[in-house]
């Protein structure tokens, strides 16, 4: 139990006790203390100054005082400051608890609780490989899914591939006509990399081609679409929904090479799911959805024959969700999928992880579950998240501008080496130990500086940035962690053994009553990560508490501390610490090194 859940229940009772007013818990705020008070935990007191008729100065000397009469071994001191008290706890509150927890890998955790969520996450398309767009939503998902189930639910990692539609015919199409059989194994290259080059290549011939319609007095538009080989991917497609042989075996060909790509990229950044969706699976479960829509008078169906749905007394619009010839829209799909999910796994929650260009998407979908009463719709929650940019501009990948995630990783590994080198501590590893360091530390630099920032904001991703072993960044947290290991290795070296609980209740100096404070609120962070569905949460906790314990480490010593239980007690501050690093960035999919 958190502190500020202990305080609580002794505040209502002291409100009680005092002025036989009972307070329910929304009505009590309890903060940390800001740092230019005295104090650890702050009550806000104007929730019951009109209630009680006091002055805010009156009821917290009064509340103050009952609250450090009653419980001295959690109180010391307290003080009032224009409407909130600030309470001092107790030193041997804090060496108690660190004694408790500080062995606890795996502090902070809660039990199995039931809940089944499912957090959907990736979702690419089967025509070029992942970019760095890509990379955000992966981790922002893996993370999401590793909190949940960190604490105590029951969790689904899914994807759904958009591997049918018209840009996958654009890559069949160019292939076809310029591939000459080459294959990614004929020419060495990464699956989804070549796939993608002929995606690419479409755009670049496409673009001649209309160039020369142009010149012979068609406008942009109608060149667009009158360009042969834009002609021959629309035919494709046609084909293709026709189940044309030779189509479908090309299609399952290519789409082999991405699948075979993707999974080496997957691999390679820790990603996973426990089940993969194929939208040329789910695109027709939208039909059985308009029926039963229609059945229910849910949707209307017009004139010319084309199914809609009225959302207008919701706030929204009219939204089609069949068209005029039959064929499914996107919402559609994405109805009948919902459904299919929830008879497959009954999720309480459902989480969508997609960038902010579909938050209308969203809400229509909900709102239409809602409407056709399936199961498991309420809890459908879009993770909606910003775009990433690079320093010099937005990516786009059909004039081959995109950052493929490959690229990204491989770079962050060289500027990892070379930071790592000019750091200059690792010349007694071998080469398959600096190796293993260098992607631990580049894709620590990644996966952390992608999710640091709030999900709903667009941040601009700058790779020399993301390495500074000084700064906000996940390296700077994974070299504390290695120089908290190299403390504890010398303890033990020495046969220092920290283990056994001191009794002594020295008083904690500042740095180290900051330090312990920060670590309690372990779990008080993951709850509020796990609420938010917000890893970023955790991401700056993590840095905080790296930072607070550098602070503490550049001004006392460990190993030479000025007493044997001093140098205990910091052993076990340290042993925590790293215990915590290792956790938070552990959900957030990154390694911690021993050594760097």
């Amino acid at each position: 139990m958190s502190i500020i859940k202990e305080i609580k229940p002794l505040l209502q009772a002291s409100l009680k006790e005092l002025y036989g007013y009972e307070a329910a818990e929304t009505e009590l705020t309890i903060n940390s203390t800001k740092p230019e008070f005295e104090g650890d935990y702050t009550i806000v007191l104007f929730s019951f100054v009109k209630q009680l008729k006091k002055s805010p100065e009156q009821l917290g000397q009064e509340l103050g005082t009952h609250l450090v009469q009653q419980h001295p071994a959690l109180f010391t001191a307290f003080n009032v400051i224009k409407g909130f008290l600030n309470l001092s706890v107790a030193d041997s509150y804090w060496t108690r608890f660190l004694n408790n927890h500080y062995q606890q890998t795996g502090f902070g955790s809660l039990p199995p609780i039931g809940k089944k969520v499912m957090v959907e996450y990736a979702s690419p398309n089967t025509n070029k490989p992942l970019h760095l767009g890509h990379l955000r939503n992966i981790f922002l998902g893996w993370s999401t899914a590793a909190i949940l189930k960190h604490s105590g639910h029951e969790v689904y990692k899914t994807c759904i591939s958009n591997d049918r539609g018209i840009h996958i015919c654009k890559s069949m199409v160019t292939w076809q006509l310029y591939g000459n059989g080459s294959t990614p194994e004929s020419t060495g290259t990464k699956g989804d990399h070549f796939v993608g080059d002929y995606y690419v290549k479409f755009g670049i011939i496409q673009k001649e081609q209309m160039a020369e319609l142009i010149e012979k007095g068609m406008d942009k538009k109608e060149a667009e679409a009158a360009a042969p080989i834009m002609k021959a991917a629309q035919q494709m497609l046609v084909d293709w929904e026709a189940g044309k042989p030779e189509v479908i075996d090309l299609w399952k060909k290519m789409n082999s090479w991405v699948y075979s790509g993707f999974d080496i990229t997957y691999n390679r950044i820790g990603a996973d799911f426990d089940k993969t969706y194929y939208e040329s699976d789910t695109y027709l479960l939208g039909k059985k959805a308009v029926q039963d829509g229609l059945a229910k008078k849910v949707f209307t169906q017009k004139e010319d024959g084309s199914v809609w749905i009225d959302l207008t007394a919701d706030g929204l619009d009219e939204k089609v969700v069949q068209r005029k010839d039959g064929t499914a829209v996107y919402i559609t799909q994405d109805i009948g999928l919902a459904a299919q999910k929830q008879e497959e796994f009954g999720c309480e929650q459902s989480i969508y992880v997609v960038a902010d260009e579909q938050n209308y998407h969203f809400k229509v979908l909900k709102l239409i579950c809602e409407k056709l009463g399936i199961p498991g719709a309420a809890g459908i929650y879009h993770l909606s998240y910003g775009m990433v940019e690079l320093p010099d501009g937005r990516m786009k990948t059909r004039e081959g501008t995109v950052v493929d995630a490959d690229d990204m990783v491989e770079e962050m590994v060289n500027v990892a080496k070379a930071k790592t080198e000019e750091l200059g501590k690792v010349k007694d590893f071998t080469a398959e130990e600096l190796k293993e360091l260098y992607d631990t530390i580049a894709l620590g630099a990644l996966k952390f500086f992608l999710l640091r920032v709030d999900p709903k904001k667009r941040m601009i991703f700058n790779p020399e940035e993301s390495i500074d072993f000084h700064g906000f960044t996940g390296p700077f947290v994974q070299y504390t962690h290695a120089r908290i290991k190299s403390v504890l290795r010398k303890a033990s070296e020495a046969g220092f053994k920290y283990d056994a609980l001191s009794t002594a209740t020295d008083s904690l100096l500042k740095l180290e009553r900051d330090l312990i404070i920060l670590l309690e609120q372990y779990p008080a962070v993951l709850e509020q990560a796990v609420s938010e569905h917000n890893p970023s949460v955790i991401a700056i906790y993590v840095f905080n508490l790296a930072k607070s314990f550098n602070t503490f480490y550049t001004e006392h010593s460990v190993m030479n501390a000025e007493t044997e239980e001093k140098k205990s007690l910091r052993l076990r501050m340290a042993s925590m610490t790293a215990n915590v690093i290792a956790s938070g960035m552990g959900l957030l999919g990154i390694r911690v090194p021993e050594r760097m």
